[in-house]
């Protein structure tokens, strides 16, 4: 169950009264531990035309590299006999510093953190290693091996055209080739300011520190340049295709449109259920995984989403304190066999589209109610988690938990159907497949031909066979000048 959280701002001198910094306090007196966490709401809608990736750069300059005082050896050295970490991470509207540590040792890893952000080495050794490093995740891991991610970042480039979403938080390949440590310096005085800054203190801390830790941010400028207004997503009508064509043993599927909707709305939570009801991350109880994996075996996972998710570590929950201002709704097909990938496209628009045109089942409602009921109850597992979700409240004006535990006993069938309608479509779709043999799909789809499953095993029962006669065959209304076929080595370049 989640705790109150405390949230304050203080001001330890006259000039932190224009800004004072905010910060949310989870006392747990029992804790042994205690987490810090230092939020900037800093990303890629910050960075000048020509220079992406900076954002993220400049980050990695401050979580992952030395300080004045300690080279990123010797911060690494100090740390080490704490059984501590400094954890960094981010994505496109904020960048996250944390770590958790005995309160023994509490003064001293607050210290290594705060000089992290406070006093950045911003040495040229450090600074070239940490932008190869940002290459070689886009141009080696992200096209090379990740094709679930690559996915997931090339619909990214559909849905965000000409937006600061539509390229990854890491960045482009000139984007980052063309930056400096020069470039670094100037955004880390211009954007890391107070203004943009959520602390966070969590576990059994001794009184008076959060005070303590947040005056420390009082060297950091008030304000620096003023954050830049989002404009909406391009729109656009009738279906897309982006076929990325690389080696591949399987087909990595992602589809989605955006969403004019996030936390903050009402409608967020029915939403919320009807994603949950098509697949929730990383469990067997959705629609799209018993369609697409347990009666045909097609593939590991099936999920849907109506926010941005990013997992955290090995565990089957969403990463914190990196909302986006804007969300979209996204359907993700782990690598489905090439022979059937346009099989498991049609099965996954026939599952939406029928919950758009017929509802939630009142049983599948029902039973996707009751689960989440009991599974975000797992969300905040630990000191960490629950500040991280407390933060989250902060930025949202809402705390997820908190709305889901509070709406969710009165909600209805009606309520999520009513939403659905309102917010889902399939008639708008941008549809990715990363992999082998996407020539040859495109081929298919465009001519108007079926896609039949093509099985590896036999005996699938006869109620399953008569439906893959009505997928196999289900409208993909798409023009050909809609299919975009290019090589993953292209992506990203600029």
């Amino acid at each position: 169950m989640m705790l109150a959280a405390f949230v304050a701002t203080t001001a330890s001198s006259a000039s932190a009264a224009d800004s004072p910094t905010r910060l949310v306090r989870l006392p747990l007196p029992s804790s042994p531990l205690v987490t810090l966490r230092l939020v900037f709401q800093v990303g890629t809608s910050d960075e000048k035309p020509g220079k992406e990736g900076l954002a993220e750069l400049t980050a990695s300059m401050l979580g992952e590299a030395g300080t004045t005082k300690r080279t990123w050896s010797e911060v690494l050295d100090a740390l080490y006999p704490m059984a501590a970490e400094i954890h960094f991470y981010g994505d496109k509207d904020a960048f996250v510093f944390s770590g958790t540590v005995h309160r023994d040792n509490l003064d001293a890893f607050a210290g290594l953190l705060a000089d992290q952000i406070l006093s950045p080495r911003f040495s040229v050794e450090d600074f070239t290693r940490v932008k190869q490093d940002a290459l070689d995740a886009i141009t080696k891991t992200l096209r090379g091996n990740d094709d679930e991610n690559l996915g997931k970042q090339a619909l990214a480039t559909m849905l965000y055209a000409g937006h600061p979403y539509g390229y990854p938080t890491r960045g482009t390949v000139a984007g980052l080739e063309a930056a400096t440590l020069d470039d670094v310096k100037r955004f880390y005085a211009d954007h890391f300011t107070r203004d943009r800054l959520i602390l966070g203190v969590a576990g059994g801390y001794p009184e008076g520190f959060p005070a303590a830790f947040a005056a420390r941010f009082s060297a950091l400028p008030a304000r620096g340049e003023a954050r830049v207004s989002l404009a909406p997503p391009q729109s656009h009508k009738g279906l897309r295709f982006l076929m990325v064509e690389k080696p591949s043993r399987g087909n990595a599927i992602s589809m989605g449109h955006p969403l004019d909707v996030t936390r903050r709305d009402d409608d967020f939570y029915p939403l919320f259920v009807a994603a949950s009801y098509l697949g929730e991350h990383r469990t067997f109880n959705g629609v799209l995984m018993l369609a697409i994996r347990q009666k045909r075996g097609l593939n590991y996972g099936d999920y849907a989403y109506v926010e941005n998710f990013i997992q955290s570590g090995w565990s089957t929950f969403p990463l914190t304190n990196i909302p986006r201002r804007q969300q979209h709704f996204e359907i993700w097909l782990r690598p489905v066999p090439p022979k059937s990938a346009g099989f498991a496209i049609r099965e996954a628009i026939y599952e939406t589209d029928k919950l758009i045109r017929e509802g939630i089942p009142q049983k599948g409602f029902e039973a996707t109610r009751e689960f989440l009921l009991n599974y975000v109850n797992l969300w905040a597992q630990d000191g960490s988690r629950r500040l991280g979700y407390a933060i989250d409240a902060e930025i949202n004006g809402k705390d997820i938990i908190a709305e889901l535990k509070a709406r969710l006993p009165a909600m209805s069938k009606a309520d999520v159907d009513r939403a659905v309608r309102k917010h889902l479509s399939t008639a708008n779709l941008d549809i990715v497949v990363v992999g082998a043999h996407v020539k040859e799909l495109a081929a298919t789809i465009a001519a108007g031909k079926p896609t039949p499953v093509v099985y590896d095993t036999k005996d699938t029962p006869a109620e399953v066979l008569a439906e893959d006669q009505i997928i196999e065959k289900y409208p993909l209304p798409v023009s050909p000048g809609d299919i975009n076929i290019v090589s993953a080595n292209t992506l990203f370049e600029k």
